[in-house]
């Protein structure tokens, strides 16, 4: 008896129209509790929203923080690369031989 109550729950459960009534029956509860209890619920909501919003503020400024890191990163990188590109200018002009001109007179 129990294990054919329970092949009818599976039905009903795979059923979709067993499942949206599930989902409105589950719905109903939840709003009948939330109007018999709203401070609680106001509770959840300013606890929670205020975690949710506190969690948002640190993600954003964690990804300014790196933006900011990575512009200097390539600020600092652009400014090594002149920096070599000039020092090895520098050297290979003066490591250059001086260029002998014969046509001058002595």
């Amino acid at each position: 008896m129990a294990s054919q109550q329970e092949r009818e729950k599976d039905v009903q459960s795979t059923n979709p129209h067993g499942f949206r009534e599930m989902v409105e029956e589950q719905y109903k509860k939840i709003k009948e509790n939330a109007e018999t209890y709203p401070y609680v619920w106001a509770s959840y909501i300013v606890v929670y929203g205020g975690f949710a919003l506190w969690t948002t503020y640190r993600w954003r400024k964690l990804r300014k923080t790196e933006d900011r890191v990575r512009a200097l990163q390539e600020r600092l990188r652009n400014l090594v690369d002149s920096q070599d590109s000039a020092i090895s200018t520098s050297t290979t002009l003066e490591k250059a031989p001086p260029s002998i001109d014969k046509s001058s007179p002595k």
